[in-house]
C-alpha cells in the first residue's frame, strides 16, 4: 500500500515544528497566539476526558483556499494514529480523523470558522460530542418496513385471488 502524502502544505508552515509542538501537548500555535495555548490545551484535555484524542494546529495566516488545512491535519493525523486533528487559520478550518465520518468533521469545520481559535476549537469539540440522529439505522428500518409491506401485499393478493378462484369453482 502506498501512503497518501498531503497535496499542498504552504511553504511558510514548518511541519517539523508543528509535529514537535503537537507531540509535546497536543497543540501547535504560532508565536503570536501563545496566549491562547493554555485554553487550547484545556480543550484538548477536556476532549481526552470524553474519549477523543484531539490535536489542534493553529496557523497564523490564511492559505489561498481551505484545502491545505485538511492536508496539514492529515499529516499530523498520520503521525498521531487514532487522533482527530483540527487545523485552524484566521478564516478557514480543516480536519482529519479516522474515528469520525467526513460529514461530522465538515459540520465541525463549518462551526469552527469563528476567527477565535479557542472558540473555534470548543465549537468543533461540541459538534463531535453532540449526539446526532441515527439516519442510517432509521433508513434501514424504513426499508425493512417497506419490504415487509410489499411482501405482505403480494401474499394478500395471491391469497385473495386463490379464494376468489375457489369460490367461483365451487358454485359452478
Amino acid at each position: 500500500m502506498i501512503p497518501f502524502l498531503p497535496a499542498y502544505i504552504p511553504p511558510d508552515i514548518d511541519m517539523t515544528a508543528v509535529q514537535a509542538d503537537v507531540a509535546d501537548d497536543g497543540v501547535s500555535v504560532p508565536p503570536a497566539d501563545q496566549a491562547e495555548a493554555p485554553a487550547l490545551r484545556a480543550i484538548v484535555e477536556q476532549a481526552a476526558r470524553e474519549g477523543i484524542d484531539l490535536k489542534v494546529v493553529v496557523i497564523a495566516t490564511n492559505p489561498p483556499i481551505d484545502t491545505p488545512l485538511r492536508d496539514i491535519a492529515t499529516e499530523v493525523g498520520a503521525a498521531n494514529p487514532g487522533s482527530t486533528v483540527l487545523a485552524l487559520s484566521p478564516s478557514f478550518a480543516g480536519a482529519y480523523s479516522t474515528r469520525f465520518d467526513r460529514t461530522t468533521l465538515e459540520a465541525g469545520q463549518d462551526i469552527a470558522r469563528t476567527g477565535d481559535p479557542v472558540q473555534s476549537t470548543q465549537n468543533f469539540l461540541g459538534e463531535l460530542t453532540t449526539p446526532h440522529f441515527p439516519w442510517t439505522a432509521f433508513t434501514v428500518v424504513l426499508l425493512l418496513l417497506v419490504l415487509i409491506a410489499a411482501i405482505s401485499t403480494r401474499v394478500l393478493q395471491k391469497f385473495s385471488k386463490r379464494s376468489i378462484e375457489s369460490g367461483t369453482a365451487s358454485t359452478s
